[in-house]
């Protein structure tokens, strides 16, 4: 039996990627990794219902039991301590983690952005306001990026992307849709892959 990296993933919301990325470990498209917890900054995320049904440890941490920021990340890092955490998977995640977590999991935290980076995406760039400000530009393609997490909101190195054509009768959620289809979910379980065979060898 070969070692597998243990994946934390965290998130805020519906937790479609995150079942993309269950669904791809059923599959085996993921054999290198193996998710071990999800947490959550939000208690009435889907997300945990989805992780639970699949038999995956949840752990909840809201902001405003918090004092801060310290706070809030110290406890997030006690949970992924625990689980002897060694990949940290950002699956819409609505909270921008500090520099201190970020150079403490230097190429350990990785997140799906819903443009093709450099495009629409930095501070304030998240869910249908990315598809919104592509459609305003009026850009033809667009598409989702994995990339490592830094200090800068989707400022670290870009490890896949995959576009996505724009049809003249988009709406934002019309485009938010397949963009998940044909690009996130795909890229996203690839990607986990890769980094954690990196992390093996």
């Amino acid at each position: 039996m070969s070692k597998t990296v243990s994946i934390a993933v965290l998130v805020s919301g519906g937790g479609t990627n995150l079942q993309a990325l269950i669904n791809a470990q059923n599959k085996g498209v993921i054999k290198s990794g193996n998710i071990k917890l999800v947490v959550s900054n939000n208690a009435d995320a889907y997300a945990l219902k989805r992780a639970q049904k699949a038999n995956i440890d949840t752990a909840v941490v809201l902001k405003k039991e918090c004092v801060d920021q310290l706070d809030f990340e110290a406890r997030i890092i006690k949970y992924l301590e625990e689980y002897n955490i060694d990949l940290i998977v950002l699956a819409g995640f609505m909270s921008i983690l500090s520099e201190s977590f970020t150079k403490r999991y230097s190429n350990r935290i990785i997140n799906v952005h819903p443009s093709l980076i450099p495009s629409f995406c930095g501070k304030g760039f998240y869910g249908l306001r990315v598809h919104e400000a592509a459609l305003k530009k009026g850009v033809k393609v667009t598409g989702a990026t994995v990339h490592f997490v830094n200090e800068i909101p989707d400022g670290g190195e870009i490890i896949m992307q995959k576009a996505v054509n724009i049809k003249d009768d988009d709406t934002p959620q019309t485009l938010q849709k397949r963009v998940m289809r044909l690009a996130e979910w795909k890229i996203l379980p690839a990607a986990v892959e890769q980094v954690s065979k990196e992390i093996i060898s």
